[in-house]
């Protein structure tokens, strides 16, 4: 679904990019967000960004998302 290697799944979980859940046999189960991260990844990397410019990214990415949640139930 995303043409990523199965390596770089490991690494990009390994360092907190994504935490995909896991079957009761270790087996990763990926969501349509963990496929639309790592979607994100995939297009920043193209950017040339290394991973810990796209952990910041991301984490600044989800904190303009919870900002406009929080603003649209304020108003």
């Amino acid at each position: 679904m995303t043409s990523l290697q199965i390596q770089n799944l490991r690494v990009y979980e390994r360092r907190g990019l994504l935490e995909p859940a896991r079957s009761d046999g270790g087996t990763r189960l990926y969501s349509r967000a963990d496929i639309d991260t790592l979607h994100r990844i995939r297009d920043l990397l193209a950017e040339g960004l290394n991973l810990a410019g796209i952990a910041r990214v991301l984490e600044l990415e989800a904190e303009v998302a919870r900002l406009r949640r929080r603003l649209a139930q304020a108003t």
